[in-house]
């Protein structure tokens, strides 16, 4: 699965170390594997996420560039993702299906709860004009491996 060195380092990580205590992150990172939109390949992208429910949530940020981050645009085209995190026994992977939140209350109120995850997301949205976008990884049910 195609990730970029940065991305493979965290990946790797995340691996050894079943999840937890991953980086700058600890243990609010997810990995998600998504479909290029243009390339048709399986790329694996480590993100900060939070839940809800049997849920997560996970934020287009970019670290608050001008541009969407390019996985953003891989599950818009493809929403059909895999999703691996931590748990208490160590990782599980499941199969979900990646949603956009569309409106601007339920996108402004999940993403100040990813603020409270993770504090650098206020100001990610001070250092671009674009709406970051929320995104939700529902959980298909009986698709678990």
């Amino acid at each position: 699965m195609k990730a970029s060195p940065f991305n493979q380092k965290t990946i790797a990580e995340f691996h050894e170390k079943r999840g937890r205590g991953v980086g700058m992150w600890g243990d609010n990172l997810l990995l998600l594997t998504a479909r290029g939109a243009r390339s048709g390949e399986l790329i694996t992208t480590p993100l900060v996420c939070g839940q809800e429910g049997d849920n997560y949530i996970v934020v287009a940020s970019k670290g608050g560039a001008p541009k969407h981050p390019t996985w953003f645009g891989n599950i818009k085209a493809n929403p059909d993702v895999e999703v691996e995190v931590v748990t208490d026994g160590g990782t599980e992977k499941f199969k979900a299906r990646a949603r956009v939140v569309e409106t601007r209350v339920e996108r402004d109120r999940l993403y100040t709860e990813m603020i409270r995850i993770w504090p650098s997301f206020a100001d990610y949205e001070k250092r671009t004009d674009r709406l970051i976008p929320v995104v939700i990884l529902e959980r298909r049910s009986g698709l678990s491996r």
